[in-house]
């Protein structure tokens, strides 16, 4: 079951301008760089859904590429489950386009798991199921 919208991604050339600029003229913090592959990101912090700022490393990464043919914007939307398999296999089975069929692990050891744009409005939609707490 999807819980509620966790984030927003938004593709950006320079991650510390972008964060600069929604903390000047929006007064949200936010959090410090992080690494993940070919990523560095960033969210704004606060209650409820945040912005996870996204830049590439490489130029022939997938964020690089996306600015090369969609420009600066929003990448994706991110989507709390509670059972991220169940969720995709649901969503496989009403028609869905998935990219993983399997979710895999990301930057805060949280299971994700992406839906083609091509099957969703244009969108790229993100599942995340939250860590267990241990």
């Amino acid at each position: 079951m999807i819980a509620k919208i966790k984030h927003v991604g938004v593709a950006v050339d320079n991650l510390e301008a972008a964060g600069d600029f929604f903390r000047k003229h929006f007064q949200v913090p936010v959090s410090e760089r992080e690494h993940f592959g070919e990523l560095i990101f960033s969210f704004t912090e606060g209650e409820g859904t945040s912005l996870e700022l996204l830049q590439s490393t490489s130029d022939e990464g997938q964020i690089a590429k996306f600015i090369r043919k969609k420009g600066q914007g929003v990448h994706h939307i991110a989507f709390e489950v509670d059972d991220i398999q169940a969720e995709l296999d649901r969503l496989k089975a009403e028609g869905l386009q998935l990219i993983n069929e399997k979710p895999y692990l990301n930057a805060h050891k949280e299971l994700v798991a992406f839906v083609h744009p091509k099957s969703t409005y244009g969108v790229l939609i993100e599942l995340i199921q939250a860590r267990t707490k241990e």
